[in-house]
């Protein structure tokens, strides 16, 4: 199937006005002005195709989509043969020989066996000892470098860490050594830099070498003679506008590696006046070296490329990375998030951060962007400088796509491709390409490197910066850098294996819009299941985002397909009707003292939109049996807390199949009086009643209450459900994030802490009989499952909000986690078949 998507361009007619000289040769008095010239015409329309590939298919043995874009020339409405500009591909999952996760290395356990510490550690440039058995990652924040037993690498080991002078900025391999380069630099001005070389066997410094500048990325060439360090002397982004330039100028400096470490000498190759833009500070960035050892310097901020023949110490080549147009990527960033692929970017420049050699001749480059750029993407050039291929917006759409586009970085970078890795595994060529804000490894087959084929996406830990491949093993290393232990985020090895699997990740994508563009989606806050198709789940985005939406999965593929979306409207004004408080003044702040403890006339305008949409906090989702679903919407604000004034009331909604609000239900105000900011979670229907999970125990209580809301009647009761004891070696706090029906009187209850990684404890089912306890007593809750076993099983970190819980019609138990919109969060969402359970 084609689908055809259509943009405006505009087509602009230029003219030059010459000033002649006259015979004396002076120039000439300037000329009247001219008439103004006609209005030029509408210029053509840009089109993106998606054409559906079927299985065998040349480029995606197991199917995909092929997607063209081009200028429709001969304004037909079609894209033809000779207009397409650019083609790539998205090929669907296959059973073949994959990449799959397969451990990640919590950084911190370098310091405690159980990462029970607040320090701040980070893996961000990782390389691996020649026989595959060591990693060594360089950790910035402490300035020192880590060492990782891969023996085993499903059970990697901590192995120790060296202390340096400096922060560690790049790290490479040669035979028993471990080449570090180390910025010691005073500041912007008075900067320094060393070249430590380390024998990995004893973890000990066994010759410095001065590097005269603050270095930033190095390498070391195939065959082991050369090392090339670039000098970056990176600029101040708080002096003045932060724009180069800046002195101390960078340069590239090249070490020769012959003999032993002590007879190491440097030369010093000078990169000025070479780049357009900012010719006397070119700010190297990355080096990588080919074959011939020839290295390949990116000035990122210069969106310049640089390449130097190490032998001779000289520039053989130089060129602008360029600029690329971006068609139908989000360009608003907006609170909360809405995200829309409708904005295009022209001339963007490229401004490389990582490179990598592919072959002698080619190279690709992660496209960051950082001063004046943003182009989101990759690119393959030649040693001439021309674009031999290049990724535009695809990347952009596989993140929206996978659940992991950042909308905080729409304005900027988007997914901001940081890095990029070459590796042949079993005489197949891949490009691993790292994008720091969605938290993915993209994979690329380049076995044609002028016409790359997508293969998978790999999930991450946050902010994956280097990338090494390491086929003799067939392992891939990823280094992700952010470490919050109050954000729930360590710093980690990501550890994969080239293996025959089935592709593990993602567990939910979504399908596309009529326009060509993927639904977007993230946040999943609470699941439900259809009540007759076993393969038929509903999901519900919590208020991270704006005009909430349900989503529908199917989960008889693999991954799971988002197929399709309803968007909550209040089309009858239900919503806008609803008793809240007045205000004498409507114009008065939030945290004015008539409006901090309730919730008013001002808060319930904030949460409908102009078009009728509605900006709610749901939480929870259930399918209602007289058609449509239940929503629990959780309140905003803490009674009594001025630091947290109530905007918004607990608030159960009935949704008509259309997406249209029927009904909103408040909780009985001796109730509201108490409100916790921690409040509705999860909801189910079962036997004429609505049960409503709340998170957190109110008030004076002393067990969290579950509602119970009696449909005909109208009218509200409680029972109270005992938590588990904190549990985490960081404390927290442990509540309820989920309800549903068992049938029979019994509900399942999903109890978790608040603790993610190394420090999340309990992630559980429990069971209570409703039917067999009175309203106002505490129930008796019995374990039906820990999750943690099933949350470790796909080698990542433990996620912290597991929200959502749902029984399909099979009897197969769904679970889901809320990635919180991918905002201090590495975005993965884990949506896991646990199966049949026993309560």
């Amino acid at each position: 199937m084609n689908q055809i998507t259509k943009y405006g361009v505009v087509s602009l007619l230029c003219t030059s006005l010459i000033a002649c000289s006259g015979d004396d040769g002076k120039d000439g008095a300037a000329g009247a002005q001219g008439p103004i010239g006609n209005r030029g015409e509408n210029g053509v329309n840009a089109l993106t195709m998606h054409t559906d590939l079927q299985n065998g298919n040349a480029h995606c043995a197991s199917g995909g989509v092929r997607i063209d874009t081009g200028l429709d020339i001969n304004e037909n409405d079609a894209l033809d043969t000779a207009e397409i500009s650019q083609t790539s591909y998205v090929c669907s999952p296959n059973v073949n020989k994959n990449f799959i996760r397969i451990a990640s290395f919590a950084v911190c356990s370098q310091l405690d066996a159980n990462c029970n510490t607040d320090t701040e550690t980070s893996a961000e440039i990782a390389a691996v000892s020649e026989d595959g058995l060591t990693v060594i990652y360089t950790d910035s924040p402490a300035e020192q470098i880590g060492f990782v037993d891969i023996t085993q690498p499903e059970e990697p080991k901590a192995a120790g860490v060296l202390a340096l002078a400096g922060e560690p900025t790049s790290v490479a391999v040669k035979d028993g050594y471990a080449l570090v380069a180390v910025n010691t630099s005073a500041n912007y001005v008075d900067v320094s830099g060393q070249l430590d070389v380390v024998d990995i066997k004893t973890q000990s410094i066994v010759q410095t070498i001065d590097l005269g500048g603050q270095p930033d990325s190095i390498a070391v060439s195939k065959d082991g003679q050369y090392a090339a360090v670039v000098i970056e002397n990176e600029r101040d982004e708080d002096l003045g506008d932060g724009a180069p330039p800046q002195a101390p100028a960078g340069e590239l400096i090249i070490v020769s590696l012959m003999g032993a470490p002590s007879t190491w000498a440097t030369t010093a190759v000078d990169l000025t006046g070479l780049a357009d833009l900012y010719a006397g500070d070119p700010e190297p960035e990355y080096v990588d070296i080919n074959e011939d050892n020839i290295a390949v310097v990116s000035l990122q901020e210069n969106n310049h490329i640089v390449l130097v023949d190490l032998a001779t110490a000289s520039v053989i080549q130089h060129f602008s990375a360029g600029s690329i147009d971006l068609e139908n990527i989000d360009v608003a960033e907006e609170d909360p998030a809405i995200i829309s692929l409708t904005g295009n970017l022209d001339s963007v420049l490229r401004e490389p951060d990582g490179v990598s050699w592919i072959n002698s001749e080619l190279f690709a480059t992660a496209d960051e962007g950082d001063l004046d750029g943003g182009s989101r993407s990759f690119s393959i050039f030649n040693k001439n400088g021309d674009v031999v291929w290049h990724s535009g917006a695809t990347l952009d759409h596989m993140t929206v796509k996978y659940g992991h586009y950042p909308d905080s970085r729409s304005k900027n970078k988007g997914n901001e491709p940081e890095n990029v890795e070459f590796g042949s595994y079993m005489g197949d060529d891949y490009l691993f390409v790292n994008s720091e804000r969605s938290s993915l490894v993209f994979v690329y087959n380049v076995n044609d490197p002028a016409n790359p084929v997508f293969k998978q996406v790999l999930p991450a830990a946050a902010a994956p910066e280097g990338v090494v491949a390491v086929p003799s093993r067939n392992l891939l290393i990823a280094a992700s850098e952010a470490d919050s232990r109050g954000d729930k985020m360590r710093s980690a090895l990501n550890i994969y294996r080239y293996q025959v699997a089935e592709i593990a990740y993602p567990s939910i994508l979504s399908a596309n819009r009529i326009d060509g563009t993927p639904i977007p989606w993230g946040a999943m806050s609470g699941l439900a299941a259809h009540t007759t198709d076993s393969n038929t789940l509903y999901a519900i985005e919590d208020s991270f985002y704006g005009s909430n939406r349900i989503f529908t999965l199917n989960v008889e593929t693999k991954p799971a397909t988002l197929s399709s979306e309803l968007v909550i409207k209040d089309s009858n004004d239900v919503f806008a009707s609803l008793n809240v408080a007045a205000l004498a003044d409507t114009s008065v702040a939030e945290n004015h003292v008539t409006r901090i403890d309730v919730f008013d006339e001002a808060d319930l305008a904030a949460m409908i939109n102009a078009d009728k949409t509605v900006n709610l906090d749901p939480e929870g989702i259930a399918v209602a049996s007289s058609g449509g679903f239940w929503l629990a919407s959780e309140g905003s604000g803490t009674v009594g807390d001025a630091g947290r004034p109530v905007n918004s009331a607990n608030l159960l909604f009935k949704i008509d199949a259309t997406g249209v609000i029927e009904n909103v239900v408040m909780l009985p105000a001796d109730v509201n009086e108490k409100q916790l900011r921690f409040g509705f979670e999860g909801v189910t229907e079962y036997n004429g009643v609505v049960y409503v999970a709340f998170q957190r125990a109110w008030g004076d209580e002393n067990n969290v209450r579950i509602g119970a809301y009696d449909i005909a009647n109208q009218n509200w009761s409680f029972y109270f459900y005992p938590l588990d004891a904190v549990a985490s070696q960081n404390g927290g706090w442990i509540g309820l994030s989920d309800i549903v029906s068992a049938g029979e009187g019994k509900l399942l209850v999903l109890e978790r802490d608040n603790q993610g990684g190394p420090d999340a404890a309990v992630k559980r089912i429990y069971s209570v009989d409703v039917s067999s306890s009175t309203a106002g007593h505490t129930l008796t809750k019995t374990l039906v499952r820990d999750l943690m076993s099933d949350l470790k099983a796909s080698g990542g970190l433990v996620p912290e909000k597991v929200e959502g819980l749902t029984i399909a019609a099979n009897g197969d138990a769904y679970i889901v986690n809320d990635n919180d919109g991918v905002d201090d969060n590495s975005g993965e969402t884990q949506l896991i078949n646990l199966g049949q359970l026993t309560y």
